[in-house]
């Protein structure tokens, strides 16, 4: 009896001769990520082992990639904005905030992680904690959150310490913004554009009432329209991230001290509300409102 053909629409699928399967001497999938070393990258601590702690490595480790990505997008975001060139970071803080809506759903892989659970493997921790990143906070100063005081925890470290202190003392992607402003002839004042870019930004009601012309006249300021809403989406979700690592914290440890010496829950919860670019969220109140100075 003659063997019918497989119907067109068979689960079954044909190995096509035309695939590849000699890598003696060629770059492979695993050769090319370097999948050996990052696999050997987890190595828990608890003895015996503790089934949760891979989870916790593997949470912090796949941030601090995302972390590495986003810090590779900001950094070209400025270079772009320092040669008057607004239009490449529409892109880029597109993808800024996808990298972040990552980081934000990856909460919730660690949040089934019980009490009890990394109760079981915390005391091997020690004092190492997310506080001690050096790519989260080299995000916070891309941003323009500047902290001379929150380094020290690296100091450890002289070339972590010595990269954080730059990013520390450079412009911020919005001091960037404002600098390009002042040198299209918006009204941005001078004090705003030459100060010291290691303390923390000081909002200006001149530089509110530019934001508010150009969002009230949106066509003869499209650019600059859009790098604001593009600004005001990455400063929001960067808000959402850190109440989503404050609720995660408190679900799982409470408001006990966190390993780093912070007082933890109440610690986070100081920059939930921060916005990083001020007068992109004060703008909102004033426009439709009467006018005040």
């Amino acid at each position: 009896m003659a063997q019918s053909k497989p119907s067109s629409d068979s689960s079954t699928r044909s190995f096509e001769p035309e695939i590849h399967t000699d890598f003696q001497k060629r770059l492979d999938y695993s050769g090319y990520l370097h999948l050996s070393e990052l696999f050997s990258a987890q190595a828990p601590l608890s003895n015996p082992p503790h089934h949760d702690e891979l989870l916790f490595i593997i949470q912090h480790q796949t941030s601090e990639l995302w972390m590495k990505l986003m810090i590779h997008e900001l950094q070209e975001a400025i270079a772009s904005i320092q040669v008057d060139q607004l239009e490449p970071c529409f892109k880029i803080l597109a993808r800024v905030k996808q990298i972040q809506r990552m980081l934000f759903e990856q909460w919730a892989v660690l949040e089934t992680l019980t009490p009890s659970e990394y109760a079981s493997f915390r005391g091997v921790l020690g004092h190492a904690s997310g506080l001690q990143s050096e790519q989260y906070r080299t995000i916070e100063f891309l941003f323009g959150n500047k902290d001379s005081q929150i380094i020290s925890v690296l100091k450890h470290n002289p070339e972590a310490y010595s990269r954080i202190t730059k990013s520390l003392n450079a412009p911020s992607v919005y001091d960037e913004f404002l600098k390009y402003l002042f040198r299209k002839k918006y009204l941005i004042p001078p004090k705003a554009v030459d100060r010291d870019w290691a303390m923390p930004y000081d909002p200006s009601v001149e530089v509110r009432e530019v934001f508010q012309m150009v969002y009230l006249n949106p066509r003869d300021h499209w650019s600059v329209y859009e790098m604001c809403e593009k600004l005001i989406d990455v400063d929001e979700a960067q808000s959402l991230w850190r109440f989503r690592h404050m609720k995660t914290v408190e679900r799982i440890i409470g408001f006990k001290r966190g390993t780093g010496g912070s007082s933890g829950v109440s610690f986070l919860k100081q920059i939930v509300d921060l916005h990083l670019f001020p007068e992109l969220w004060d703008v909102r109140t004033t426009i439709g409102s009467v006018r005040t100075r």
